[in-house]
């Protein structure tokens, strides 16, 4: 059964909040309240066969915010007292509390910021009045204090190049990206759309006088691309930047070859995801790759010096929480410079949708084990994100050592900088930082329609941009 609320803006929000205690939710839900200047009283309203349930609470804002500002305070308080009745009713905890957002150290930020926390007091405060768990308020605490390479500069922009193709389709995966297979036939094509695209932007980043911090080049894989077409994309930009990161994410798509191509053009940063090193796992969700391909492409990157970022996924197949410490103990025997733990998402695009994760149960163990594993090994946290449907509404955590973070996945994760993103699926991001605004430009989903419409595309993110 769904909330409804009095203010629809709110109902989506408490809707995601029930859906952490309940993959079904058993009662109606129903939420009113009324304003008298600057008190409020909020009353939610729990209907089943029995008795109702009738909850109101009382609260006063403060007299000088405007509009945005209310509706996220208001947000907050009628999600807090959603949480306290759930966590009631059901007995159980949640690990983020009442967050539901994507962003919990952006959240985090802001509340300092905006000088609602004090800094020393960060860890308490999202324990006590939002409900998080001591491990995971202490993690946003840790995460922020290892995010200093944020730079607020409107003039500043990230440029990202989405290449949507993969060998073949894992089985938990829900982005819009193609089998190789289905879109051979159109790749040159849709890299002279991409050109042309890169080509406008170019001129625009020019004519604005942006500064381009990082290029990312994601997917999808995007080194399934040959070596010649890599060279030719690559071939197409020459900003000097902070960080240059290309996915290579399946390792039977890396070669010598390709590596040579990135390091002759300035890559400075692969990612090289084995997500398991179950090899039996990797059969199960369709990941045509073995143990002994990622080891040999991880070698192959070492001898290029590129700074490497590797995957795992808590949660795949049927894993257990002793074969998960494996994967850990033999990422920590490769060593590279990041390591991004997930926890596995099951949207409604992933083929595995529907599925029952056998061992959920072993899931937060396995998060919490590479959190202190980890941790004591030399790795900092340095950016989270969540996603809806993660198991345990857990969340995925990037490790660094040697400060080597990803400029691109904090600017990102954080909203603090801009992204120009082309290629099918891309979305631009524009943030105003002195406004505290972001607005953000999609790109066409699907390939043939990014093929068509591309004129269109660039008119309108050329005047997204100006």
């Amino acid at each position: 059964m769904k909330i409804s609320c009095q203010n629809q803006d709110f109902e989506k929000d408490m809707q995601d909040l029930v859906n952490l205690f309940y993959e079904d939710c058993p009662f109606s839900i129903e939420h009113s309240f009324t304003k008298e200047k600057s008190h409020i009283e909020s009353k939610i309203s729990i209907f089943d066969s029995e008795k109702p349930i009738i909850n109101t609470v009382c609260f006063d804002l403060p007299a000088d915010v405007d509009a945005l500002q209310e509706k996220s305070l208001l947000k907050r308080n009628f999600k807090n007292q959603l949480y306290k009745i759930l966590s009631e009713i059901t007995g159980k905890s949640l690990p983020w509390g009442s967050l539901t957002g994507v962003r919990p150290t952006k959240f985090a930020r802001d509340l300092i910021e905006k000088g609602e926390i004090k800094p020393h007091l960060l860890t308490e405060t999202l324990v006590k009045d939002y409900h998080l768990s001591i491990e995971k308020a202490k993690l946003v605490a840790q995460t922020l204090s290892n995010q200093k390479c944020i730079i607020k500069n409107d003039k500043l922009v990230d440029l990202f190049i989405n290449i949507p193709i993969c060998p073949t389709r894992c089985n938990y995966c829900s982005f819009i990206s193609n089998e190789l297979w289905t879109v051979k036939d159109k790749i040159e094509t849709y890299l002279e759309c991409v050109f042309k695209e890169l080509d406008a932007m170019k001129k625009l980043i020019a004519e604005k006088s942006y500064i381009v911090r990082t290029i990312y080049i994601g997917g999808g894989t995007p080194t399934v691309l040959s070596a010649e077409q890599l060279d030719r994309l690559l071939s197409k930009i020459s900003y000097p930047v902070t960080e240059f990161t290309v996915e290579c994410g399946r390792a039977d798509t890396i070669t010598r070859e390709k590596l040579e191509v990135l390091k002759n053009h300035g890559v400075t940063r692969i990612c090289v995801n084995p997500q398991t090193f179950c090899e039996s796992t990797l059969k199960k969700i369709g990941r045509k790759t073995t143990n002994k391909q990622v080891l040999d492409a991880y070698m192959l990157a070492m001898e290029f010096d590129f700074v490497v970022n590797m995957d795992i996924i808590a949660g795949l197949g049927d894993e257990r929480l002793g074969i998960f410490k494996r994967t850990i103990k033999t990422l920590l025997e490769l060593y590279p410079q990041n390591i991004t733990v997930h926890t596995l998402s099951v949207k409604n695009a992933a083929q595995i949708r529907g599925q029952e994760v056998k061992y959920a149960g072993d899931v937060p163990k396995m998060v919490e084990f590479a959190q202190h594993t980890l941790l004591e090994n030399g790795y900092k946290p340095y950016y989270i994100y969540r996603q809806k449907h993660q198991v345990g509404g857990l969340e995925n955590v990037g490790y660094c050592r040697d400060e080597n973070v990803c400029i691109f996945n904090v600017d990102s994760m954080e909203d603090t900088s801009s992204v120009i993103a082309i290629g099918a699926g891309a979305i631009s991001k524009r943030v105003f930082n002195l406004e505290n605004r972001i607005e953000r430009e999609p790109n066409c989903k699907f390939i043939p329609d990014y093929i068509d419409r591309i004129d269109e595309m660039i008119e309108k993110k050329i005047k997204f941009f100006s």
